[in-house]
């Protein structure tokens, strides 16, 4: 029989990948949608017919543990939350709910219905906010800068609470930045990229940005849904920071994007002090040495091939659009 894999957050960038991946290696998917006016399938719409959808909701305890009966994982995938940083401003209240309390409601389901489920945790680099120490490994001290890293702490701890009260196999990931052409417009990494394809269209003439003196460690997202999978095959529960060492500045972002489509980003930056957060998270880079030794995993798509790929991808879906 093949193993079940539970997926929330499967329409995002993380989970549409993640469906992909176990899909590949002959798992039953089945992704978490939650009830909504409006469906936003667009990045699963290649997975129609190859992966089970099922209703139910972070801030309903009842439907999880019901989800959870009927569903039967092996493997339970938890990527669902808020996780715009920008809106956990905005929504902190919200953001508390589903990115902390939702983990919660999760490993409570697991505790009363079944205790060999193997779980992920979704953790952030977020939670380093004010980093203590450059790089970040799994021994570095938290210090969130937002409602969001706040909630994600709150997750992370919740889940090692769960692992050593109820000896639950329970891993979190804390992943840094992780990009792709499947990436929400919201982030900046595929604003820059989208707005490049749209300029180079002729379709604006301008792109406004916060702070790109900010540096994140960035990597590939078809990379890092492969460490997750990992981490629940191993033979004891631990958590594992995930990225590539290597870190760049929103302005060398930039710079490439702009570059790759044979544009200069000077005529058509303009910086925008209203788009900068409350509290700036400067330094991120991650210490992926854990990872690399006990999971065997690597990166395998640089920073250049990573902004390449996204600028080319909103190339033609722009022009796409164009066209119609």
């Amino acid at each position: 029989m093949p193993k079940t894999a539970l997926i929330t957050g499967v329409t995002g960038q993380d989970g549409s990948y993640l469906a992909d991946f176990l899909l590949e290696k002959g798992y039953r998917v089945v992704g978490m949608v939650r009830r909504s006016s409006t469906e936003n399938f667009q990045r699963i719409e290649h997975l129609q017919g190859k992966i089970e959808l099922r209703q139910a909701d972070l801030l309903d305890q009842l439907s999880l543990i019901t989800l959870i009966e009927e569903v039967e994982p092996d493997e339970l995938y938890n990527l669902a939350a808020q996780s715009f940083v920008p809106t956990s401003w905005e929504q902190p209240v919200l953001t508390g709910e589903f990115t902390a309390m939702g983990v919660t409601r999760i490993l409570e389901a697991i505790r009363l219905l079944n205790r060999k489920i193997r779980f992920y945790q979704a953790s952030s680099s977020e939670m380093f906010g004010k980093v203590a120490e450059s790089p970040q490994s799994e021994k570095t001290s938290f210090y969130p800068r937002s409602p969001y890293g706040a909630a994600k702490v709150y997750g992370h701890f919740i889940t090692v609470n769960y692992r050593e009260s109820y000896h639950i196999f329970a891993c979190s990931g804390i992943l840094f930045n992780h990009e792709s052409p499947r990436r929400g417009k919201e982030f900046v990494t595929r604003k820059i990229t989208d707005h490049v394809a749209r300029i180079k269209h002729g379709l604006t003439d301008e792109l406004r940005l916060g702070n790109i003196e900010a540096t994140r460690d960035w990597g590939y997202a078809g990379d890092y849904v492969r460490a997750m999978w990992l981490m629940l095959q191993q033979d004891r529960p631990d958590d594992y920071v995930v990225g590539t060492g290597e870190t760049h500045s929103v302005k060398e972002f930039v710079t490439l994007a702009f570059a790759h489509a044979g544009l200069d980003w000077e005529k058509y930056v303009k910086i925008d002090p209203t788009l900068t957060r409350p509290a700036e998270v400067d330094h991120l880079i991650a210490d992926p040495s854990k990872a690399k030794k006990h999971l065997k995993w690597e990166s395998t798509v640089s920073f250049e091939q990573l902004v390449s790929m996204m600028v080319d991808a909103d190339l033609e879906r722009v022009k796409a659009e164009r066209d119609t």
